[in-house]
């Protein structure tokens, strides 16, 4: 047998640890791993010195195409994923315009993805008071699971799901082996909230944290498990600011439900203090806490109580971020391209162990979304994976995704991603003259296989 792909000497991050071994690829898929392989291959890479990570699976993108490609789109969206060492994204609903709320919509946003994404992909559906009627069909389609949001998502044509919304909601994705994705703050607290700050004359960073304190997101979480318990739903809660809303799942879970948690590199890296600093380019929600809550999310971390870490990678164009009144101004951070670095500098800093951050970015979210071939470098699996210098030095200068306001530019990281390579084929490389992209590479559609 002669390969297509050969790496040797590398020291593959799998989930019972880092194992110095061959890596041989045939087909798009990993047919061979051993201490050393002797056949032939059409290509040879020395991978000694490197870490050989499976391929990123970011859960959790805004890409926005069609419709919003001027906030960012699958060609540029996916070219910043790919210097991150992604090889995997599930696209949200929203900001695309229409959002993914019925087949029509699913299948403009499925050809676009087919036309311009360098990465495999996965959809998203909507859950809203307008679509219940729609999600049957959006099964049929392949949607990875429905999208549901207990507070204004930013957008009229994507209202809030009200509690009937979601309980039904719930319902019918059990029944259609679906999971629910969450984006957990409550409604009635943040408008009150929210609605006192401003007759108080507030528009600044500190007014609108001061919205949206920590139990908000708890009283959300807290109703959402309740739901999920009693109708037996598969419920994923997105972005999680917070220990005490991941405390909140890891008990639920302990109880029988069926809840995974997700939280967010910018929640990791970045403080409220650093929003002060940085305005518009570090506004979200639930927005950045203080440091100590930062390091709790560590603590939950390290402790396995986080099932997967996402990007969130939700851009919009400078006119959106520009403006005194910080309540105004869109919500949403670009990180598609750091996730993966992030919890690098959490390995060098904090002790975070190789074979969990392989877990949280890649194993986890294709398990928990029935990505088949996905996740781990294991024999049969696609070759995915990304190339790092685990001890390599450097500030994040060059980034790929559509707007260069980014909160990551300059930050020191510890880890650099080399090269990143999809079903074997590279469709990223760093050198030293820079970022080479492979422009021939296309993505295809990924649909749950119903191993949730």
């Amino acid at each position: 047998m002669t390969l297509d792909l050969l790496l040797r000497g590398g020291t593959l991050v799998t989930p019972a640890g880092p194992l110095r071994a061959d890596l041989g690829v045939e087909g798009g898929q990993i047919v061979t791993l051993a201490l050393e392989i002797y056949a032939p291959a059409h290509q040879e890479i020395n991978a000694a010195g490197l870490h050989i990570f499976p391929g990123v699976v970011d859960a959790h993108v805004h890409l926005n195409e069609p419709g919003r490609t001027h906030w960012e789109g699958f060609d540029t969206g996916t070219r910043a994923l790919a210097a991150g060492g992604a090889t995997s994204l599930l696209d949200m609903p929203l900001n695309s315009s229409p959002p993914v709320l019925n087949r029509a919509a699913f299948e403009a946003k499925r050809a676009a993805g087919q036309a311009r994404s360098r990465l495999d992909f996965g959809l998203w559906g909507g859950l809203t008071p307008l679509n219940l009627d729609d999600l049957d069909e959006l099964a049929a389609c392949g949607v990875v699971g429905f999208k549901a949001f207990m507070s204004h998502s930013g957008l009229d044509e994507f209202p809030a799901a009200d509690d009937a919304t979601l309980y039904a909601g719930m319902q019918a994705a059990r029944r259609l082996g679906r999971v629910v994705a969450t984006h957990a703050e409550s409604d009635a607290f943040t408008r009150s909230l929210t609605q006192a700050a401003r007759q108080a004359g507030g528009q600044g960073v500190r007014d609108y944290l001061a919205s949206r304190p920590p139990i908000t997101e708890a009283e959300a979480v807290s109703r959402a498990l309740l739901y999920a318990e009693d109708t037996g739903a598969a419920l994923h809660l997105v972005h999680l600011s917070t220990a005490r809303a991941v405390v909140l799942a890891a008990e639920a879970r302990a109880r029988g439900v069926d809840v995974t948690a997700e939280t967010c590199p910018h929640y990791l890296h970045f403080t409220a203090e650093d929003a002060e600093r940085a305005g518009p380019l570090l506004k979200c929600a639930p927005p950045l806490r203080d440091a100590a809550t930062r390091e709790a999310l560590w603590t939950a971390l390290k402790a396995g109580q986080i099932d997967t870490v996402g990007s969130d990678h939700s851009p919009a164009p400078s006119e959106l971020k520009t403006g005194d009144d910080f309540f105004a101004l869109w919500g949403g951070i670009s990180g598609a391209q750091s996730t993966l670095n992030v919890l690098l500098n959490g390995h060098w800093t904090r002790g975070v162990p190789l074979e969990l951050i392989a877990a949280v970015t890649a194993l986890n979210p294709a398990r928990r979304f029935g990505l088949r071939g996905k996740g781990a470098l294991t024999v049969g699996a696609d070759a995915d994976f990304a190339l790092v210098q685990l001890d390599e030095d450097f500030s994040l200068t060059e980034l790929h995704d559509r707007h260069q306001a980014n909160p990551y530019r300059g930050e020191a990281f510890r880890g650099r991603v080399h090269a990143t390579y999809l079903r074997g084929q590279p469709v990223y490389r760093w050198t030293a003259s820079g970022a080479h992209f492979d422009g021939e590479v296309r993505g295809r559609l990924l649909t749950p296989t119903g191993d949730v």
